[in-house]
């Protein structure tokens, strides 16, 4: 969260005076050193970095929606709820359905299903996700009218930007799955299981399922932290109220206090998802803990 807001600030400056991105274009030279002064941009660099982290880090306060009359965080958590059910959603239909499908074809290698498990993977892993929403919107809202077209209205407003986004997340989880499964088959530790006088079901639930759980595991934490605050295309196309529609618009009208603040939450739900995948690897293979 800390490099995040540091990055922010630094693209901030990148661009020269970051007065002239706060004001109108056709506002009055008066006027812009009036803002300057009044966003301590007139000041030197370092004390500019230092007064905008301890307001930031130290009290949370990323300032006013210049859009708005209301604080940017306010507008942030307000749309991050709805960022978070739509990533949960969509990363639990791809666990649910991607990693049977994976295991299923790694357990039957070569076999008819396994190929069409692996064309599954890729086809969805290659589908651009922009034309996949507009073509469901064409499908089921415009033609079918079963599905609303975009917006929040009810559970079934959540029903297509879920799939749109699930598709190439269902995708990796399925490949993953699969060569995981397959990597941890072809073990000795499988092989002495089998010696032992072990039943196929026990292997797979007591040994093979939890080692191959590890990849997957990360695949679904990168993926949240994707579609959490970047899942801009989608939210666009469906109209979603959700975080990476605010960021888009806040940069389309250089609202930048939202910017820093959308910027900010996102880094945060990148980070709670990559340290519950690291306490999930030691509950899912407790030998983990022991590892160095």
């Amino acid at each position: 969260m800390f490099l995040a807001a540091s990055g922010v600030f630094v693209l901030l400056h990148l661009r020269g005076d970051p007065t002239l991105l706060l004001v109108p274009m056709d506002a009055s030279p008066q006027f812009v050193a009036q803002v300057r002064h009044a966003m301590g941009f007139d000041r030197p660099l370092p004390v500019q970095y230092a007064m905008y982290m301890e307001r930031v880090v130290l009290r949370a306060d990323f300032g006013r929606s210049l859009r708005q009359p209301v604080p940017a965080l306010s507008l942030v958590l307000s749309a991050a709820p709805n960022s978070l059910l739509l990533a949960l959603t969509s990363l639990g239909t791809a666990v649910v359905v991607g990693v049977p499908l994976g295991i299923a074809g790694a357990t039957r290698p070569t076999s008819l299903l396994d190929r069409l498990a692996t064309g599954f993977a890729v086809f969805f892993q290659s589908i651009p996700e922009f034309w996949l929403g507009l073509t469901l919107i064409i499908l089921f809202a415009v033609r079918a009218h079963v599905l609303p077209t975009g917006g929040f209205a009810s559970w079934r407003s959540l029903v297509l930007p879920a799939f749109t986004l699930a598709a190439y997340s269902l995708g990796n989880v399925t490949r993953l799955s699969r060569s995981g499964y397959v990597s941890e088959l072809s073990k000795e530790y499988v092989r002495t299981a089998r010696a032992k006088g072990l039943t196929e079901g026990a292997i797979h639930r007591r040994h093979v399922l939890r080692n191959a759980a590890v990849p997957v595991i990360t695949i679904v934490a990168l993926q949240f932290g994707a579609l959490f605050g970047g899942a801009v295309i989608a939210e666009t196309v469906f109209a979603w109220p959700g975080l990476g529609r605010l960021l888009v618009e806040a940069i389309a009208f250089r609202d930048f206090p939202v910017v820093t603040a959308a910027v900010t939450i996102a880094a945060a739900g990148v980070a709670s998802a990559n340290l519950l995948a690291d306490l999930a690897y030691v509950f899912v293979n407790p030998t983990i803990r022991f590892s160095s």
